[in-house]
């Protein structure tokens, strides 16, 4: 069997994420190609050795140059902060090694631009590169693709999606990188609004062409991190600046006409992890929410008018997307599954000479969207129109 040696730049929250799938899917899957955790990579020589033991990677580094460059490494996971993506991403290209990236692909429309056309050049070197929306991969969001794919819900008429957390309601959260526009690119609107964006588009097949906005900075300041201190380390002395947002809700039109509503908030008093998304269609709807992520509502309005109403399908059975190589009906799913489900897809396309999806134009032109919605901010939240132009993949 063929193995493909991974790197993976970064070793935060997302790193802890990302190495579960790496180690779990081929031992759950029958994959094409054997992933071999090489080496794992980080500024901090003791944090990143650490990780390595903890995660089971072969080896840590502290040079991501060094490490793409080496001829032993295939994959380059990028778990790094949005400030980093498009430099990492487009060298690996280059140095030819498959890339998968962590959303939102970039900072700004321009960084996703230049790393979407050298993802389009390299794969005419057999090179792929996969943005990672891991939500489209939880079982019941992609049994939601496929019903609505089929005409379960007829023709889609109105969309609501909304991501809400709350981790940032207390004042006194220190200043992280995450609220940091310099590092962060944007705030709730990129972090978890470009989630909601995502599966709007990817259940729906439709894509987004005008948005109406607004987004907000609640608390202006927050306490200065002790120096190296990560999201959870301790305030320091002084405050500093929030540069990005805490809430983001806005308006949208596909290309069909159909409607949307998006809200992006990390101030939802209570909400931990709340993604939810509900289509409505002629003819049924369909409705998830990631605090209940192994099951799918379903409303079937052609039934007969005593039989109606919405019905919760679990989705657990070996049929369902995903499911075969895992437990027995009724065995329950959780967030990291997700991970491996990404890490399955992205073999198999490099393996299969296939495009994994979701690609790095699918993560532009989400990055033209979060875009648009902060032009729609800055002029009173007109109408504006997403960008055009995303190359398609080479074949």
């Amino acid at each position: 069997m063929t193995t493909l040696r991974v790197a993976m730049i970064g070793y935060g929250f997302m790193g802890a994420a990302h190495s579960q799938g790496w180690r779990t899917a081929p031992r759950v899957f029958d994959l094409p190609a054997e992933p071999d955790m090489a080496v794992i990579v980080g500024r901090n020589a003791q944090a990143v050795n650490e990780a390595a033991r903890k995660w089971g990677w072969a080896e840590a580094a502290t040079d991501w140059r060094d490490v793409i460059a080496r001829e032993d490494i295939d994959v380059v996971d990028i778990v790094t902060p949005g400030d980093s993506h498009a430099e990492i991403a487009i060298a690996a290209l280059e140095t030819g090694k498959h890339v998968l990236c962590e959303k939102p692909l970039a900072n700004t429309v321009a960084e996703a631009e230049a790393m979407a056309e050298a993802a389009e050049r390299a794969a005419a070197r057999g090179l792929r590169a996969m943005v990672g929306f891991t939500y489209r991969r939880v079982p019941a969001v992609t049994l939601m693709r496929n019903l609505i794919a089929e005409g379960a819900v007829g023709t889609v008429r109105q969309v609501r999606a909304s991501y809400r957390q709350d981790w940032l309601v207390d004042p006194d959260m220190p200043l992280a990188w995450r609220l940091q526009k310099e590092h962060a690119g944007s705030g709730a609107l990129g972090d978890i609004g470009a989630h909601a964006i995502d599966l709007a588009q990817f259940v729906t097949g439709l894509t987004l062409r005008t948005v109406s906005g607004v987004i907000e900075t609640i608390v202006k300041e927050r306490p200065l991190l002790e120096s190296g201190a990560g999201l959870s380390g301790t305030a320091g002395a002084g405050f500093g600046k929030v540069t990005v947002d805490d809430i983001a809700i806005f308006t949208g039109r596909f290309e069909s006409g159909a409607l949307a509503s998006f809200e992006a908030s990390r101030f939802a008093t209570g909400r931990k992890n709340a993604l939810q998304i509900e289509v409505s269609g002629d003819k049924g709807a369909l409705a998830f929410d990631l605090e209940d992520l192994n099951s799918v509502q379903f409303y079937d309005r052609t039934a007969s008018p005593d039989r109606q109403g919405f019905r919760k399908i679990l989705v657990t059975e070996p049929e369902h997307p995903y499911l075969s190589g895992w437990w027995p009906a009724g065995h329950m799913l959780g967030y990291e599954h997700g991970f491996s489900h990404q890490v399955k897809d992205l073999v198999e396309g490099i393996a299969n000479g296939a495009h994994p999806q979701p690609t790095f134009a699918d993560g532009l032109q989400v990055q033209q969207v979060l875009e648009a919605v902060e032009r729609s901010s800055d002029n009173d939240s007109a109408w504006t129109r997403v960008a055009a132009g995303v190359p398609a993949p080479a074949v």
